[in-house]
């Protein structure tokens, strides 16, 4: 019999760590090569693991819900080879290219010792400091990683259970160190044993509490921390599209027909958007501390609602090597997906810029919120009929017109107005100059 080590997967080149929601194996199951051992989550997007082997699983080093990092081992196989080197699972050797364009291999995980090393990191109380407060491996692991001494730790707001400083909290301390002011925050003793807490809201008469789901808590913190870390502007532009509603009116049954694709307004708009960065490269940017990181691919996200009323943004990469028909085959094949929950890891993170469609829901303009790292979001308006004055030779006439707004929302710290206002009107004017005699 040899013993095969089932590894935490790596699920993105950003993400350190998930989450395990259920085991789909007990100890002393027989499991077949590449069956599903267990499912996890990350803060992008769900997940299960397959089996490196096939064997049987003799023992699980973790409990559900266990927040666990990368690379650990999380259970043992035994298989019926006489020898075998411990393998990682399979989602592991899907990480990404380094900078060279080769392949990065997962590190061998080590024997027994390595498995018992790992479930002391993770499943251990996690240590307080000199005030008492509760503080994880993780979290003191980032600390010695980036230099932070347990004084300058214990000053670090903390938004987690009883102030608790948790990983986002970390990492956007450490984008805004040494710009950004410290807030103490006193350690909460919990309350008494023999003083039950009551909810305030449960006070309040005929009310009903309902506990976010998982996803919902992830987007709940994504965007506290990013009007936390980016201080945000809005600027609003309004667009006479009625070339382009006219053209699409036009030529969408072709298009159906021919390509078996229904053309939305959505690949238009990006279209316009990844021209518009190209002419303003400054906008697909991220801040790290003091340095701005000049993106080279243009990878825009698009918002899209799921049916438990979350949203997912899935990424269309190298947007500006596409041509209207590939946007739209990406368009739809990624929307699909999103709402049969199918996407992939990689699928959903590497976005440069963000644009999100409001006027699905019939909304005329928003204010977005920042998707960090990113500097900029952008929000599309509703279409509608408008009167508008227009200009001709003869003079200025009154015209009904398909008008919609435009507002996009960015980080002020590196985008300042005329910028953000130039790159905004610069997606109005492409949209607005769209040729209505297009071929397809």
């Amino acid at each position: 019999m040899a013993r095969v080590e089932l590894v935490m997967p790596k699920m993105g080149e950003s993400i350190m760590e998930a989450t395990i929601l259920s085991w789909r194996k007990k100890p002393g199951d027989r499991i077949e090569l590449d069956e599903p051992v267990l499912d996890i989550a990350t803060d992008k997007v769900d997940s299960e693991v397959p089996s490196p082997a096939e064997g049987v699983l003799t023992e699980i080093l973790f409990k559900e819900n266990d927040v666990v990092p990368i690379n650990t081992v999380i259970a043992i196989i035994e298989t019926e080879a006489s020898d075998a080197q411990p393998k990682a699972s399979p989602a592991v050797s899907q990480s990404a290219s380094n900078g060279n364009g080769a392949q990065q291999m997962p590190e061998p995980v080590a024997a027994a010792p390595r498995v018992q090393e790992a479930v002391a990191l993770t499943t251990a109380p996690a240590k307080t400091g000199p005030t008492g407060r509760f503080y994880s491996p993780l979290v003191r692991t980032i600390a010695k990683q980036e230099g932070i001494s347990q004084t300058e730790l214990d000053t670090i707001a903390g938004t987690g259970m009883e102030g608790r400083v948790t990983k986002k909290d970390m990492l956007a301390y450490v984008a805004n160190r040494g710009t950004a002011p410290t807030v103490t925050t006193a350690p909460q003793a919990p309350p008494p044993m023999s003083q039950p807490v009551s909810s305030p809201a449960a006070a309040s008469g005929n009310v009903e509490i309902v506990e976010m789901d998982r996803m919902r808590r992830l987007i709940a913190d994504h965007m506290v921390m990013s009007k936390h870390t980016s201080p945000h502007v809005t600027s609003f532009v309004e667009a006479d599209v009625t070339n382009l509603v006219n053209w699409r009116n036009k030529i969408k049954d072709k298009f159906k027909k021919t390509y078996g694709e229904n053309i939305t307004f959505t690949p238009i708009f990006i279209e316009a958007v990844a021209r518009a960065i190209r002419d303003f490269p400054m906008i697909n940017i991220s801040v790290e501390g003091t340095q701005i990181i000049v993106k080279k691919d243009i990878n825009i996200g698009m918002a899209a609602a799921l049916p438990s009323g979350n949203l997912i943004v899935p990424v269309v990469r190298n947007a500006d090597h596409l041509n209207l028909i590939g946007l739209t085959k990406q368009v739809n094949d990624l929307a699909n997906r999103a709402r049969q929950n199918q996407l992939k890891p990689d699928e959903i993170q590497g976005g440069t810029f963000t644009l999100t469609n409001v006027g699905t829901f019939g909304n005329v303009m928003g204010t977005p919120i920042i998707n960090q790292p990113q500097v900029a979001i952008m929000a599309t308006g509703a279409i509608r009929k408008k009167p508008a004055v227009l200009e001709t030779e003869y003079g200025d006439v009154i015209a009904v017109r398909q008008m919609m707004f435009l507002s996009m929302s960015y980080d002020h710290r590196v985008v300042d107005g005329m910028l953000g206002g130039s790159f905004i009107r610069r997606v109005a004017d492409y949209l607005e100059q769209f040729d209505v005699n297009r071929a397809i």
